[in-house]
């Protein structure tokens, strides 16, 4: 049996996972908003009252700016991590698909692009709030929504591989206690990277989460970032053997992760039947 290749195969589970959330799609974006804008109007209004001007500008529009993208952080790794996890190990609707002429890269593929789509229908929420509030300055603000599907794409990548590596729910309280926490401290969403010790400001300005703080806060001031192309290189990554490393790291975890699942199912009469049916039960033609 040949391998089938479907164009656009990331497409349908798009889809399907948009279909879902719009029956919830009001409470969902307002959920993403309420945290946000609890913390941006109570640390921007009473904190900043206190505080003298940052880079030019109140602090609240300063915190504004990190807000946009700590947001989009956020809704991309829940999305990754927990949505997407329960879709594959709960749900069993990676299984499903995997039985159509669709292949485990296009799953992958439309989780990855789904994820950077509610993290632009988080960020876009609250750009919108900030706008009608005045704290952005000039049309150069809608740059910042290519800005903000970049972060969304960099954190739902990373967000996969470490659900390829979670063997429950409770795994991704490292990621976060860990990684996102720490970093949403260090990369500049609430004072400059600058205030830090040397050593610490350097890893800081080179986290994915910094890169597009550095590049939406300008925006939202009404002025063009410098060293814009090194930033969104950064979030790329693109032709860089890292990134080259990640993704292997990633489709080799997915399926050593399937493979292990099959094991377990494989201890069911009724799915042994089913494997002595289906030879070709993963991707057509090779597994």
């Amino acid at each position: 049996m040949a391998s089938n290749v479907v164009p656009l195969g990331w497409l349908p589970v798009w889809q399907r996972n948009f279909l879902v959330w719009r029956k919830l799609a009001l409470p969902s974006i307002l959920g993403n908003l309420a945290d946000p804008l609890i913390y941006m109007l109570g640390l921007g209004y009473g904190l900043g009252a206190m505080l003298p001007t940052i880079e030019g500008q109140p602090y609240v529009a300063f915190l504004a700016a990190g807000t946009v993208c700590a947001s989009t952080m956020n809704a991309a790794t829940f999305e990754a991590l927990y949505s997407s996890f329960s879709r594959m190990h709960v749900q069993k609707t990676w299984d499903a698909i995997l039985n159509t002429p669709l292949g485990l890269s296009d799953v992958v593929a439309g989780e990855l692009f789904w994820a950077a789509t509610k993290s632009l229908f988080s960020g876009a929420a609250i750009l919108l709030v900030i706008t009608v509030l005045g704290l952005t300055h000039g049309a150069l603000v809608l740059w910042a929504l290519p800005v903000i599907v970049l972060t969304g794409l960099a954190f739902a990548a990373l967000g996969l591989i470490w659900n390829a590596l979670a063997p429950s729910y409770d795994f991704f309280m490292y990621y976060f206690t860990l990684f996102i926490t720490p970093m949403t401290l260090i990369s500049g969403v609430f004072f400059p990277t600058e205030q830090l010790p040397g050593w610490l400001s350097a890893i800081g300005s080179a986290l994915p989460l910094a890169q597009g703080v550095a590049l939406i806060r300008p925006l939202l001031a009404g002025i063009l970032p410098t060293d814009a192309w090194l930033h969104i290189g950064i979030l790329l990554l693109m032709p860089s053997p890292l990134n080259l490393a990640l993704y292997v790291i990633g489709w080799t975890a997915q399926i050593r992760r399937l493979k292990a699942e099959e094991a377990l199912l494989g201890q069911d009469p009724a799915y042994q039947d089913y494997m002595t049916k289906v030879r070709w039960r993963l991707i057509p033609g090779i597994f």
